[in-house]
């Protein structure tokens, strides 16, 4: 038997996840943010979110700058609220079994483990709490979560990759054009994504899957670690198989002189592995990655270099907060 969420249920509590660890910072979080943060398809997204509001884990709130929160800290918030935000009840609604022999027309012999089972599934998602859910995610980002021996993750490909290319602008005015926003990448992404593509196309199996469009791309506030800035980073396109492709990693930003500056990309990509879910080998994989993150790192420089009007800032402000974005 597979104990698992629907895809529904598996993107609400996603969701429910990313606004609870931004909780604490009392501010709304856009679709976009929970859309690349925790891999939930734009598409979706607020269908998903809007589940939550309707079953009054979540609010939303509307203008500039809305979007959605918790409607209670994420302590106040069981596993179980969230879990049938988007599963509906988990009460059995009729018995496990079907039709039988006349003897169980009013009772079958499984009627009394299953409603036992029920109930302890119950109790232990009462028993969690949003808040824990948050913490433990904390954990996994930072390394620290140990991995269970029974560990069920089905692990997707993808690869490390890093690059970089040298532009022609100081590193504090790079870092001012990333803080207008992530609308403006949006275009390099899906750009990049599909000079990947159209080398998986070339050599690798199955049919074209991703649809070109960059649905989320979420940049950090710039943060200086020695002699250079560092930017989180990270996109995920739309596409018509469950795989989509995503990146998340860091931007790095360092001046070469006070005229030009290195930008350097790395982390790791799962590039769309078709219709048919059609495995790549590492060889492949490998190529798709690389030409992807080396045509944004062209894309992004070339795009920075045409917009050298924008004025300078030499002290770009530092910060946890994330940036807004689009896709």
């Amino acid at each position: 038997m597979n104990l698992s969420l629907s895809k529904r249920g598996d993107y609400v509590v996603r969701s429910a996840i990313c606004l609870a660890r931004a909780y604490p910072s009392g501010r709304p979080t856009k679709l976009r943010e929970v859309s690349a943060s925790m891999g939930v398809p734009r598409t979706y997204v607020s269908q998903i979110l809007g589940d939550l509001v309707r079953a009054e884990v979540a609010v939303s709130s509307a203008g500039l700058h809305g979007g959605y929160r918790l409607a209670r800290p994420p302590a106040k918030i069981s596993l179980l609220e969230v879990v049938e935000a988007g599963e509906g009840s988990l009460v059995p609604e009729c018995c496990p079994l079907g039709e039988g022999p006349s003897r169980w027309e009013d009772v079958c012999p499984l009627h009394d483990a299953w409603a036992r089972a029920s109930r302890a599934l119950r109790a232990e998602l009462s028993a969690t709490t949003l808040a824990e859910l948050a913490a433990v995610d904390r954990s996994i980002e930072a390394g620290a979560h140990p991995v269970p021996a029974d560990a069920l993750r089905h692990r997707v490909a993808a690869m490390a990759v890093a690059d970089s290319v040298h532009i022609e602008l100081p590193a504090a005015a790079v870092a001012a054009r990333l803080q207008e926003g992530g609308s403006w990448l949006a275009p390099h992404v899906a750009a990049a994504n599909a000079d990947g593509e159209a080398i998986r196309l070339r050599v690798g199996p199955g049919g074209p899957a991703w649809l070109g469009k960059t649905v989320a791309v979420r940049l950090s506030r710039p943060d200086r670690t020695g002699d250079a800035l560092r930017v989180a980073i990270a996109w995920e396109a739309t596409g018509a198989s469950a795989l989509f492709p995503r990146f998340e990693g860091t931007l790095g930003i360092t001046d070469l002189d006070p005229e030009r500056c290195e930008l350097s990309l790395s982390g790791h990509y799962r590039p769309p592995l078709g219709r048919a879910g059609h495995a790549l080998d590492d060889a492949l994989l490998g190529r798709v990655a690389r030409a992807t993150v080396r045509s944004l790192l062209r894309r992004v420089a070339h795009g920075l270099e045409q917009a050298s009007t924008t004025t300078v800032v030499h002290e770009p402000v530092s910060g946890p907060e994330p940036a807004g974005a689009t896709g």
